[in-house]
């Protein structure tokens, strides 16, 4: 029998299950599986933290105005992120 903990998690699958890590909505061996991930991935970390701090930020309920065409500029730049990825 294989030992699951030790099975490798790619970075996509990380960012799959990122908002269920934060909220402590996975299985305990998956859970454990992106721990290692992040102990070792910079880039994940990097978006797990940044991820905690934009929740922080709405969490905090103080309003923001955004700049004029900033959601059209990160919906764009998302897509075309993802667009690269899956090339």
């Amino acid at each position: 029998m294989r030992d699951n903990r030790s099975v490798e998690i790619d970075c996509q699958e990380v960012w799959r299950e990122l908002s269920n890590y934060i909220e402590g909505d996975l299985h305990p061996e998956l859970r454990a599986r992106m721990r290692q991930h992040f102990q070792r991935c910079a880039h994940c970390t990097a978006i797990l933290d940044g991820t905690n701090n934009v929740m922080r930020l709405v969490a905090d309920g103080r309003a923001f105005t955004l700049p004029a065409g900033f959601s059209d500029r990160l919906c764009n730049r998302i897509s075309r992120y993802t667009r690269e990825e899956s090339d």
